[in-house]
């Protein structure tokens, strides 16, 4: 078993369409997420320029971040977003 994940930076809107998809499809991908089992933190931020948001979100292990991965990677937050430019890193503690 590995220690905790971390995944930190940036999801960067290129208009305010992609904003306005943001907004709406958040609030039930953070109520997901956070219900995931080895979810320890998640949050989702806007910044002072409204089309890019602050991503911060811990898992417990590398076990709980993949299955946290694979179940986004099938969810309507997903569908709705994949287009949208991400800058993350990754860190195992």
């Amino acid at each position: 078993m590995t220690g905790t994940v971390r995944l930190s930076g940036q999801l960067i809107c290129a208009n305010d369409a992609e904003v306005a998809v943001v907004s709406q499809h958040l609030p039930e991908h953070i109520r997901l997420t956070r219900a995931e089992p080895g979810c320890l933190s998640f949050s989702v931020t806007q910044t002072a320029d409204p089309r890019v948001f602050l991503v911060a979100e811990a898992f417990a292990n590398r076990d709980s971040f993949a299955a946290h991965q694979s179940r986004t990677g099938t969810s309507a937050w997903f569908a709705a977003t994949a287009h949208i430019r991400r800058d993350f890193d990754i860190i195992d503690d």
